[in-house]
């Protein structure tokens, strides 16, 4: 962290005294230039300029402009305070650090066999962490997400093209429910390929 951003914290934080239901003017903001990355394709993604953020907190936000990503910022804000009141969390103090905290997993853990073979050969990786917000976007930069359902429907025998968020407990549900060769299901052994 900057050491601007370290002075601007402790600023927002003695000045949260003066009063309690605080707003995202009252806290730290940090916005930060992106550099363009010219191996970034996405039809489905987009590529922007700025970043704005809350220093210790992780709420953040992008924009083609320092003002579109602030304005971003105050939605992502308002829904975080949102999420949290829905949880019973308070809404931290401004320039305090919020520890961070992962996504829950209850979904995919519903599928522990499924998503260790699913990991070894759709992703073809050893090990990855996955929420139940993990999507076939979080593991590739293609321009789509073709190339991996191609896969799903040449290794399991379902066809997963139509699950529009690309959710992997809504395609772990799907293979379960309609696929083959998968690991504990009856078909071919998932380890012949």
């Amino acid at each position: 962290m900057k050491t601007k951003d370290r002075i601007k914290a402790s600023w927002k934080y003695c000045t949260s005294f003066l009063r309690s239901d605080w707003r995202l003017k009252d806290y730290p903001i940090s916005i930060t230039e992106l550099k363009p990355d010219a191996s970034f394709e996405s039809t489905e993604r987009k590529q922007f300029r700025y970043i704005a953020s809350i220093p210790f907190w992780g709420v953040a936000a992008e924009g083609n402009s320092k003002k579109d990503a602030v304005k971003a910022l105050e939605e992502a804000f308002e829904k975080a305070k949102i999420a949290r009141k829905k949880e019973g969390k308070p809404i931290p103090r401004p320039g305090t650090e919020v520890p961070i905290e992962f996504a829950a997993q209850e979904l995919i853990n519903e599928y522990p066999e499924l998503a260790d073979d699913f990991i070894r050969r759709i992703l073809e990786k050893q090990w990855v962490w996955m929420s139940d917000e993990s999507s076939l976007w979080d593991f590739h930069h293609d321009q789509n997400n073709d190339g991996l359902i191609a896969k799903i429907k040449d290794i399991y025998c379902v066809d997963v093209s139509d699950i529009q968020s690309a959710k992997l407990w809504e395609i772990f549900e799907r293979i379960a429910t309609d696929g083959k060769n998968i690991p504990g299901g009856s078909g071919r052994d998932p380890t012949s390929q």
